[in-house]
């Protein structure tokens, strides 16, 4: 569930969402219109590759030889189809997921922004400033009323207020932004379907 709020800009708070300047839009569409494209997988993956993919993502700390025993191969050709992925960049890496609220981040909020200038220089610079950013977590170049919309986690609402006013404003290009708070996670981040890749 989420609570939209109102919308804070440079200029004040606004109760009514503005549509994104299309102007805006064909700048940064310019610089990420391959995000738009069909996307199709760049290495052929058979079963093999489906199951390590499928294992992987539900216990990325299973050795070589549970790993292999568990799809079907043995130690040596799984390790190898491993290494292949890895180099591959399908596999990117291996991480630890953490429970938000045990680490003093209890509050997550979803952030449409929308920019003002077009051009791509200042596009680019937008987000790889937001790239740094640590709070947040995710950020994706968005169609609809927003320009990106970005996943924030901080501790309170009042670390927000400071993230919001000290950061997030004083990005270049920021013209409004609209903060939606997360109530309760209904669904974690999930491991990637894989079906449509076949059996």
């Amino acid at each position: 569930m989420l609570v939209k709020a109102i919308i804070l800009g440079k200029s004040g708070w606004h109760v009514l969402a503005i549509h994104a300047n299309p102007a805006t839009m064909i700048g940064i569409f310019n610089l990420h219109a391959t995000h738009f494209s069909k996307s199709m997988p760049k290495h052929v993956l058979d079963a093999y590759d489906r199951r390590i993919l499928e294992a992987l993502q539900q216990n990325g700390r299973l050795t070589n030889v549970e790993l292999a025993e568990q799809i079907g191969l043995s130690p040596s050709p799984c390790l190898r189809r491993v290494r292949m992925l890895e180099e591959a960049g399908v596999i990117q890496g291996y991480e630890a997921r953490l429970a938000p609220d045990e680490v003093g981040l209890g509050l997550t909020v979803f952030v449409g922004v929308k920019v003002e200038r077009h051009h791509e220089r200042d596009a680019e610079q937008f987000r790889k400033e937001v790239s740094a950013l640590p709070e947040v977590i995710a950020a994706h170049l968005v169609s609809g009323e927003s320009d990106f919309l970005l996943q924030v986690v901080v501790p309170d609402l009042r670390g927000y207020e400071r993230f919001l006013l000290g950061t997030l404003l004083k990005l270049p290009g920021v013209k409004d932004i609209r903060s939606n708070f997360a109530i309760q996670t209904v669904k974690p981040q999930s491991p990637l379907p894989l079906d449509h890749l076949g059996k």
